[in-house]
């Protein structure tokens, strides 16, 4: 399928977009949930077997068999490991010691490590307009910590995990530009989910105690429910679905949009609260994705 144009994007496009970034910003909150009974590993192993079991038989409903060959599975280990290993255990982790809001604009930042990675290796022109957009993304993040980013406390501790998060995203935009090719959507998404529980597994048997999935509450099971089933897998259709119909371009912002419904959901529900200096930080970082976007600015200088 042909995708469309980023500058026209149908109305069906932005209902899904917008649902989009209310599931993804829920991963937050049913992280913010989980973390009360359980450890991060735990709910890393939990969130991504989960998912791997909900799209195995759809894949081969939809697609068949999985691929076979060996530069497709190498791709997708990668992939497993730089968008699903690292960073979910560092956000679920980071979240233990910050805000499911707070949270979720730190790895909305992972659009301006991927711009910054994929054309340091030089495969795009580092033009100045995405220069200006990283830098004025660094200015957000150091507002958030009043510029101390590397002061002391968990907060800050909480910060850098998820800034780690944002790069390890940033890392797998790189590995997913050189090495994927021609291998189909679901087929990416189901594989990587395959790899992430079989290493996710190791690592919580090895380093954790998932036996304390058997005293979770009836509310950190309907998390993690929630954050499987929804949030990622039939995320994982969302998101293949808008590629497919208006290109990859058009999900930056859904990242925008993120931190919006994340911090809408962590204050309703969580009870959780934003300072003026947080709320700062996070218009400063959607102003860079905007920049680096590139959309606004064409429109405004169109008129």
């Amino acid at each position: 399928m042909t995708p469309t144009p980023h500058s026209h994007i149908p109305l069906s496009v932005w209902g899904m977009l917008l649902f989009l970034s209310v599931i993804w910003g829920g991963s937050y909150l049913f992280v913010g949930i989980a973390v009360k009974d359980l450890s991060p590993l735990v709910i890393v192993m939990a969130r991504v077997v989960l998912a791997a079991a909900a799209l195995l038989p759809l894949h081969f409903l939809l697609v068949g068999p999985l691929p076979t060959d060996r530069a497709a599975w190498t791709a997708i280990i990668g992939l497993s490991i730089f968008n699903n290993v690292i960073p979910f255990t560092l956000i679920v982790t980071g979240q233990t010691m910050i805000a499911s809001g707070l949270a979720s604009v730190i790895n909305a930042t992972s659009p301006l490590f991927g711009v910054a990675i994929i054309a340091a290796a030089g495969l795009e022109p580092f033009i100045p307009r995405k220069v200006f957009g990283i830098l004025v993304g660094i200015v957000g993040v150091a507002i958030l910590k009043g510029g101390a980013i590397m002061g002391q406390g968990s907060q800050s501790l909480g910060i850098l995990l998820c800034l780690g998060a944002a790069a390890s995203y940033g890392v797998g935009s790189l590995w997913a530009k050189l090495k994927l090719k021609g291998t189909p959507p679901l087929s990416m998404a189901t594989g990587q989910l395959l790899c992430s529980s079989v290493i996710m597994t190791v690592l919580a048997f090895s380093f954790d105690n998932p036996l304390q999935l058997i005293d979770a509450s009836k509310e950190s099971w309907g998390a993690l429910l929630g954050l499987s089933l929804l949030s990622t897998s039939f995320a994982y259709i969302i998101f293949f679905r808008v590629v497919a119909r208006s290109g990859p371009a058009n999900v930056l912002l859904v990242t925008m949009l993120i931190p919006v419904s994340a911090i809408a959901m962590g204050i309703t529900v969580l009870g959780e609260t934003l300072d003026t200096m947080e709320i700062i930080g996070t218009v400063v970082i959607i102003l860079a994705l905007v920049i680096i976007d590139g959309r606004a600015l064409k429109a405004m200088t169109a008129k």
